[in-house]
């Protein structure tokens, strides 16, 4: 087991069992696109909610939010005020789904619960991840999962399919395309698995070095990435050449979450981006449908610089404010510092003894999903409902089988020297928080970029305007934004360096 810094005893003592009071209190949180949680009849009525209640002594009210419309459902539940006592957010105080609610207030500063009832929580998540929920006054705000490695997206391939192709393992933006033409070739749907706003489908903008939420060096100025107006017309031009050959989806712009998943899952798809931790569960459930299928997670493409790699996500993943208006904040804070516990490692990771798991002369015999709902089940468990935790992968789970071990390899060798990022900044600009349509997210171009994007990839727009999409984004703010950035910069204002050179 990795190691924890509490015992099963002073967790159950910490989680509030032995005041025998339970702790009462509703908590939101996105469904992840994990089908056992989406199409759940009542989430709170659920047998792993109901024994983490019994381990924790807690009463849960859980509000899930779709996956697909998160970040709506986030500002419409702060705009009507209908907030839980337990709010899961992405990284970032100032990020748009929070809408402004730490700075007006609406949650509670948690230095002084967690000195008193967190201690666990303070000595297992690193610094790092905390100093991303602390603001410029030192006020801890939320409690963060991290992740130790991010590099977690992966570039993934049917190895089957590849083999049929008799093509070596593609390196290069070209050598994914001729791949992809083969696939096309052998009646493959989607040789590249295209999904909306190039989400989990952007690792050309990775091989081109443009993705939107970082920054870079240009001149004496800071700017966005897809101010690199060669590169970022490189990247819309492969993604267009993709569209006209056939190689992706005609429809991608409105192939939502599920439809993603359930065409990778249902065999239709030959190349495609995901999270590496999902390898083994997806792959054992697209054998359900294709029994001869294989997944494989090979490295990204790679561009002119001999570099690529998808987009290098932040420390945190996923990070729990409490609303200041919680009846029981100490309960509350209790919870999650038991997440850290020995105890709770061992529940989420392989279940309930006797059901999921036994246990012969100390050694953890884990009982494996046996189809696709009870890996979905497990997914749920591991990942969902764990809030606090190294989310990078499971490495009690992972380490069972061989299939584990060489995920864990590949974490360390491939995913751990690839990936792109930037110059970032935290606190947020100021001037991507005034306009929204300039502003990018973790995962998307600006709204006023991407629509030109998409529009030239349909062949709707030529791809030499894209100087004048880039002068619309300066226009509509953008100047504000790169002076703004320049300042910072230069004054070493909440900078974040590039952690890949």
């Amino acid at each position: 087991m990795i190691g924890c810094s509490s015992s099963t005893k002073g967790a159950q003592e910490q989680a509030g069992e032995s005041s025998g009071k339970k702790t009462s209190f509703s908590i939101s949180f996105r469904t992840g696109n994990i089908s056992y949680a989406e199409n759940h009849p009542d989430i709170n009525e659920d047998k792993w909610v109901k024994k983490l209640e019994e381990l924790t002594n807690t009463d849960l009210n859980i509000r899930l939010m779709q996956q697909k419309n998160f970040d709506k459902q986030m500002i419409q539940m702060f705009a009507i005020n209908d907030i839980p006592d337990v709010v899961q957010a992405s990284s970032s105080l100032t990020n748009p789904q929070l809408a402004g609610s730490v700075e007006a207030g609406v949650f509670l500063p948690l230095n002084e619960l967690l000195q008193k009832y967190g201690q666990d929580l303070l000595k297992k998540i690193p610094k790092e991840a905390w100093e991303m929920e602390t603001d410029e006054k030192g006020n801890i705000y939320a409690i963060p999962e991290w992740l130790s490695n991010p590099s977690r997206r992966a570039t993934w391939i049917r190895a089957d399919l590849l083999e049929k192709t008799g093509l070596p393992e593609p390196k290069t933006v070209d050598d994914f395309l001729n791949v992809m033409r083969a696939f096309k070739k052998m009646g493959v749907e989607n040789p590249y698995m295209g999904r909306e706003d190039f989400v989990f489908s952007d690792m050309f903008f990775g091989s081109y070095d443009t993705f939107a939420n970082f920054f870079t060096k240009q001149g004496d100025q800071i700017v966005p990435k897809f101010m690199n107006i060669e590169n970022m017309q490189k990247t819309i031009q492969t993604y267009k050449t993709m569209f006209d050959e056939g190689l992706i989806n005609k429809e991608f712009v409105t192939i939502n979450p599920a439809k993603f998943k359930n065409d990778i899952l249902a065999g239709k798809a030959g190349i495609w981006n995901m999270n590496a931790n999902l390898l083994i569960q997806w792959d054992q459930q697209l054998k359900e449908q294709v029994p001869t299928g294989k997944m494989k997670l090979i490295a990204s493409p790679t561009g002119p610089d001999g570099k690529g790699g998808l987009r290098l996500v932040g420390t945190v993943p996923r990070a729990y404010l409490i609303n200041k208006k919680a009846k029981d904040p100490a309960g509350i804070v209790k919870f999650f510092n038991w997440m850290v516990s020995d105890e709770a490692e061992k529940f989420f990771t392989f279940g309930i003894e006797g059901e999921n798991y036994t246990v012969e002369n100390g050694k953890i015999n884990y009982r494996n999903p046996k189809n696709a709902s009870e890996v979905d089940e497990e997914t749920f468990r591991q990942i969902l409902l764990w809030f606090v935790q190294d989310t990078t992968y499971n490495k009690g789970a992972l380490s069972l089988t061989s299939e584990g071990r060489d995920l864990m390899k590949f974490y360390d060798t491939v995913l751990a020297n690839e990936g792109r990022d930037g110059i970032q900044f935290e606190p947020q600009l100021q001037g991507y928080q005034k306009n929204p349509d300039i502003t990018p997210t973790a995962d998307k171009l600006p709204p006023v970029i991407l629509t030109h994007v998409i529009n030239m990839v349909y062949g709707k727009e030529s791809i030499s305007d894209y100087p004048k999409v880039v002068e619309e984004w300066l226009q509509k703010g953008g100047r504000e934004v790169v002076k703004e950035a320049t300042e910072r910069y230069n004054k070493n204002d909440g900078v974040i360096l590039s952690r890949h050179k």
